[in-house]
């Protein structure tokens, strides 16, 4: 059960102490199957450890295979917002979620049980991350900025990425559980993917819930606009499909909220993302449909822009 590792990583992570060498260890103690790597990264407002675990599987491009890869990011400022606040942050389920499907994909690993194709995760463990300023409720900071954090977790051998990211601060999706978005691929917002959707079904056991997304949301940080929070900030660093997985509740959160991650709702993001990466790697999920993509490119051209920060117009 994917809950026993949640339960194991919550109370590692749960820790003023905590660093990525600690959650390698444990990740190691499950299985050697996997490789892991730790890199500490400074930045105007301290430091955060980045983690990446590559999961090579039965047919996966790492052994000569052709299976597609799978990118898995646990987005988030901080697991702790220390020391304004005692304890594991809202903000972390990000990482709590992305460690446990490590965990989890492991064991199975180690009980005989390889996926097709490869999986990478990627996130990073702070426990005394800053907060800052937001509305309806205050937003967890970082120690280094997105251009950091897509540079250390978004990858090139990644063919689709899921970006598992807390988003309780809003009105929009009134939900306890998580909520998917529609695919944004190289500045275009697509629709919903129909497979995604049908292993939501699957795995939650109830009809699938979704996060209105808008065009500032795939825009970087930094430009001036609005996002409802960082969740598709990976989808400006590659041109592969992102689909955002929202762990969502029905109040609006805070991110630097203690006493405010459940277990079992990100239990639930888990087990969703280990079938994600069974079918993808097996060639029975499409995270979009790549001839409607290519006629929508042909119509309107391209939307690469938008995976920039723009440039001001002067009005005529």
């Amino acid at each position: 059960m994917s809950l026993k590792h949640v339960m194991e990583v919550l109370e590692l992570m749960d820790s003023k102490f905590v660093t990525g060498e600690s959650i390698k260890s444990y990740l190691e103690g499950i299985s050697s199957n996997g490789d892991i790597s730790v890199e500490t990264v400074f930045g105007e407002k301290g430091s955060t450890d980045f983690i990446k675990i590559t999961l090579a599987g039965e047919n996966g491009k790492s052994k000569g295979g052709t299976s597609p890869t799978l990118g898995i990011i646990g987005r988030l400022g901080g697991i702790g917002a220390r020391p304004e606040m005692k304890g594991f942050v809202s903000d972390g389920d990000g990482a709590l979620a992305c460690i446990s499907i490590a965990a989890k994909l492991l064991d199975m690993s180690g009980k005989g049980d390889d996926l097709r194709g490869d999986i990478v995760l990627t996130t990073h463990i702070c426990p005394d991350a800053p907060t800052t300023p937001h509305e309806p409720v205050a937003f967890m900071g970082s120690p280094v900025d997105i251009l950091a954090m897509n540079q250390h977790e978004v990858t090139a051998e990644m063919d689709a990425i899921i970006s598992i990211d807390t988003t309780k601060g809003n009105m929009i999706t009134n939900h306890k559980g998580f909520a998917i978005t529609p695919t944004v691929k190289a500045g275009y917002i697509l629709k919903v993917s129909d497979d995604l959707l049908h292993i939501y079904t699957q795995s939650a056991g109830i009809l699938p819930v979704t996060l209105p997304i808008t065009t500032q949301d795939i825009t970087p940080y930094g430009n001036g606009l609005y996002h409802v929070n960082s969740i598709l900030q990976p989808a400006v660093a590659t041109n592969a499909p992102v689909v955002g997985v929202a762990i969502t509740t029905e109040t609006a959160v805070a991110g630097c909220a203690t006493g405010a991650s459940h277990p079992t709702d990100v239990e639930q993001v888990v087990r969703f993302a280990i079938e994600v990466a069974k079918s993808f790697g097996e060639g029975k999920c499409d995270f979009y449909d790549e001839t409607e993509f290519e006629l929508i490119e042909k119509l309107y051209g391209t939307m690469n822009h938008l995976q920039t920060k723009g440039s001001k117009v002067e009005a005529v």
